[in-house]
């Protein structure tokens, strides 16, 4: 900021100058005029007095060494008097009083009214901002800000479950579990959210204990009790099941849970119920006899046009997404760098942005492919698209050819 106002300062002095370099001008155009003046007037004494001499020269009252003396002694004057005029003048012509103050208010109305101005329109904060963006805060700042929060109000159940997830991720299992049983405090046993907080209390129990026991299985069961479909809770029963060798009870729970799973806690699911698969293949079972959804998927082919390739970088992200015709918001999205093109992926119910909203659930999809030139899910002017549409998702082994070749306006 002090560039800024170093800046500001710097250019109302040049403002308050441009006022009185026109006074300055016209005293110093005024001292010229008045030396030319008197220049011209010696002239005209001088182109007199010769007058005068020749005169009386022709009338014989001067002889002619007389006349050339004095003829002489006229035009050292002449030159004596041309070298005064080119001489600086040290008496300046003053102003007048009028001319003075008008010239002194309209210089101290040209800071006044710019700082006015800037305090009404200026943008100071936000340059201070944009000159010192603010620093992110640590993990554990976060934590101590969202715990004053909790602190100036108890009763914020999303707070209580933000805090409860933090802690579980960092294996904090006992501050975890102690912030889902504040956020049980808070909730209704009739809230749809309920249940869910139930499970999240049966996953740190287990976390803490390091496996199943007797107090997790029984809050495990409360929890299904609430709501059958409980993905975290059938989810432990899934794991607990795998590490007794039952591949099949795990399979069976695991498939259920991913009714209510999408995006990266599908993909868990559908791992495990994958290896657990192979352990019955190679146990020489045969599989159970799971009821599978209509899952959809497109294998994508993204390539980016030649007279493009100048405008990116290799780090910029490239996002892939399928959508339905006409909408925004993905139903399956990746993200990978230009580096990886040439690139193929394929866009299934797993990346789904949230239950209920799969590939699957619609019956036609625009797939496009977007180089972000900031990184951002929200496309900007001057990003690289490429898109095509429609694409059926029913189509078996449904495979699209796609060219990034256009500039967001």
């Amino acid at each position: 900021m002090m560039a800024l106002w170093g800046a500001i300062a710097l250019l109302t002095l040049i403002a308050v100058a441009v006022v009185f370099l026109p006074l300055l001008r016209a005293g110093r155009l005024a001292r010229r005029d008045e030396a030319e003046d008197r220049q011209h007037q010696n002239i005209d004494i001088y182109r007199e007095r010769l007058a005068e001499l020749e005169s009386e020269r022709a009338s014989g009252t001067l002889d002619d060494d007389n006349f050339e003396v004095l003829k002489l002694e006229l035009e050292r004057n002449l030159l004596i008097d041309a070298e005064d005029n080119r001489t600086p003048v040290l008496k300046a012509v003053r102003p007048g009083a009028a001319q003075l103050t008008t010239v002194v208010l309209l210089a101290l109305l040209i800071p006044v009214a710019a700082i006015g101005l800037y305090d009404r329109i200026g943008r100071a904060d936000d340059l201070e901002r944009a000159m010192n963006p603010p620093q992110m805060p640590t993990l554990e700042q976060a934590i101590a800000e969202l715990k004053r929060e909790l602190e100036a109000n108890p009763d914020n159940a999303e707070g209580w479950y933000l805090l409860g997830t933090t802690y579980v991720n960092q294996g904090r299992f006992d501050e975890g579990l102690d912030a889902f049983r504040r956020v049980a405090e808070i909730l209704p046993p009739e809230a749809p959210q309920y249940a869910g907080v139930q499970g999240q209390i049966a996953q740190a129990l287990y976390f803490q204990a390091g496996g199943m026991t007797d107090q997790v299985r029984a809050q495990i069961e409360h929890t299904l009790a609430l709501d059958p479909n409980d993905m975290a809770a059938l989810g432990l029963l899934g794991i607990d099941a795998y590490e007794q060798a039952d591949y099949r009870a795990a399979i069976e729970y695991w498939n259920h849970a991913l009714d209510n799973a999408s995006g990266q806690a599908a993909q868990s699911l559908r791992a495990g119920i994958e290896q657990a698969k192979e352990q019955l293949i190679a146990a020489g079972e045969a599989l159970p006899d799971l009821p599978q959804a209509a899952a959809a998927s497109i294998r994508v082919s993204i390539t980016l046009a030649d007279e493009l390739k100048a405008q990116v970088s290799p780090d910029q992200t490239l996002f892939v997404y399928a959508r339905p015709v006409g909408g925004r918001m993905p139903l399956a999205a990746v993200r990978h760098r230009v580096a990886d093109l040439p690139l193929e992926v394929v866009l299934d119910d797993s990346l789904a942005m949230m239950p209920g909203a799969e590939l699957s659930s619609v019956d036609r999809v625009e797939v496009g492919a977007r180089i972000s030139a900031t990184g951002q899910a929200a496309a900007a002017p001057g990003d690289l698209i490429g898109s095509v549409a429609p694409v059926e998702t029913a189509t078996p082994g449904q495979r699209v050819e796609l060219v990034i070749d256009r500039v967001v306006e």
